[in-house]
């Protein structure tokens, strides 16, 4: 086994300092190739016979083989597979092609992105009392991804089932201090542009984020984000989660205070409801 196999076996039986050890080497092995055993200890504040005792735990005679088998891993990532990704046909030139095409959508991307259009959201959503998302399904995690910040920032916000009566129930119960915004990364559904419609008809504020700006969708939202070019399904569906991600730094910055201490807050309230009742 790799030592990555090897932590993630014996990961669930860890100590907290085991634990703590584990994850950095799996998240952050090229730092950790560069130290020895008592300055990987120091950048973790642990002991360093902490990390001797962790080695031998998960199957090395000492830190030198484990540190030996994280540096051959870090000269594959850094050399040897950047040599296989120029060869077109095969797994790391495929996965290569599919990264740099994915870079320069997102640049383009961010060329081109309104921010008037950003800012105009954000100051709707920070008047609305209730912010209803309305997402086909390849847009689904990005939805459910401004659902979980907003909610930490304080903003009344859900997603709406995607059923026809469901949408219905949506307008016939949203007020012109709502916000209706779409997620629609490639126009899958037909129901939420004609569902917007409905809302503006009403005076409902409505707004889309949207994989390409020629989308239904985005004609029947006042306000509108939108990549610049066309993408496939697989990059729509990171670009849109991209532009959630800058909306809510920017609803971050906007409604700082808001956002203070949320995580704090709701970290220790989870410890709360973990402890053992009286």
């Amino acid at each position: 086994m790799t030592y990555e196999e090897r932590i993630r076996h014996e990961r669930p039986n860890m100590s907290k300092s085991f634990a703590k050890l584990a994850d950095y080497l799996l998240d952050s092995y090229i730092e950790a190739s560069f130290m020895t055993a008592s300055e990987l200890a120091h950048a973790l504040n642990l002991d360093a016979a902490t990390v001797v005792r962790f080695s031998q735990t998960i199957g090395y005679k000492g830190y030198p083989e484990l540190l030996r088998e994280i540096r051959d891993k870090v000269r594959r990532d850094l050399l040897i597979r950047p040599q296989q990704a120029e060869v077109p046909s095969s797994v790391p030139g495929v996965v290569s092609a599919a990264m740099q095409r994915l870079i320069r959508e997102l640049e383009q991307t961010r060329i081109s992105l309104d921010t008037d259009a950003i800012d105009t959201l954000v100051n709707e959503i920070g008047n609305a009392r209730r912010i209803i998302i309305l997402t086909e399904a390849p847009g689904q995690p990005a939805a459910y991804n401004l659902v979980f910040f907003l909610e930490q920032g304080g903003f009344p916000v859900y997603v709406a089932r995607p059923g026809i009566v469901d949408l219905a129930r949506t307008v016939h119960t949203a007020t012109p201090q709502d916000l209706l915004l779409a997620i629609d990364v490639s126009g899958q559904s037909p129901y939420i542009a004609r569902t917007l419609d409905e809302a503006q008809s009403r005076g409902i504020h409505t707004a889309a984020i949207v994989g390409v700006a020629s989308l239904p969708s985005a004609r029947s939202a006042d306000v509108v984000l939108a990549a610049l070019e066309r993408p496939s399904t697989g990059s729509g569906m990171v670009i849109i989660g991209v532009m959630v991600y800058v909306l809510v730094e920017a609803l971050r910055w906007r409604f700082g205070e808001r956002f203070a201490g949320a995580e704090q807050a709701i970290a220790e309230l989870s410890m709360r409801i973990q402890e053992p009742a009286a």
